[in-house]
């Protein structure tokens, strides 16, 4: 489905922010110092980064100007115990898109996330239909023609991110990232089985196969 860089040095956070991400559907990859942050952040594709300030190795505001000096247009949640307002008004300036103090509700964070990845993908509800087939982001849940769907975490995570980028062709390569867990191994051809059991469930056309370069949501479907 959706990959999100968690930057936290804290094992005990990080797991727990971890466990409540992957609960609600999303693939989530963890750094403990900035360092690897920065360059995760400036060499993979993330549609989101939850980011610390108070890292080992490179400040998470460092981090974050960075990326943004290298044009890194990522999503970028700033997390911190520090509360005073210059430092907010700081990491806005530096380009986060959000900010929440610590200690905060995990409820609070996954709607602070749902909310700017709406945002940085234009949208002003987490309802997003595309011709009989509707997707709720909140709910995690596919419906066809008003009846809920029953899919499996892959395939959501696969028609979930076809959605959310439609009218794109979204490369093989890329779909797979996202899809499944960093450290798996698909077979070479379980993609193209995964995109077919769901098309079967679907039972309208609305992924569409491009022959050599990935596959599509009609932006209009």
């Amino acid at each position: 489905m959706t990959r999100i860089l968690l930057v936290e040095d804290d094992a005990a956070i990080a797991s727990d922010v971890m466990r409540a991400l992957e609960a609600s559907g999303y693939l989530v990859e963890v750094c403990s110092n900035g360092r690897d942050a920065w360059f995760a952040g400036d060499t993979e594709d993330y549609a989101a980064v939850l980011l610390d300030l108070g890292l080992p190795g490179m400040d998470g505001m460092s981090v974050l100007k960075r990326w943004r000096q290298n044009g890194r247009s990522l999503p970028v949640i700033v997390l911190t115990a520090r509360g005073s307002w210059p430092e907010r008004v700081e990491g806005i300036d530096a380009g986060a898109d959000d900010y929440l103090s610590k200690p905060f509700q995990m409820e609070e964070l996954l709607a602070r996330l749902r909310s700017v990845l709406r945002r940085h993908a234009g949208q002003a509800s987490s309802l997003i239909a595309c011709g009989p087939v509707t997707l709720d982001e909140r709910q995690m849940r596919l419906s066809l023609r008003g009846a809920p769907l029953a899919l499996s975490s892959l395939e959501y995570r696969l028609v979930s991110y076809l959605i959310r980028n439609r009218g794109r062709v979204v490369p093989q390569h890329e779909l797979m990232e996202h899809v499944y867990a960093h450290d798996a191994e698909p077979d070479s051809n379980a993609l193209e089985v995964l995109v077919g059991r769901v098309r079967r469930k679907l039972g309208v056309d609305l992924i569409e196969t491009r022959r050599g370069f990935g596959y599509i949501v009609a932006a209009a479907a």
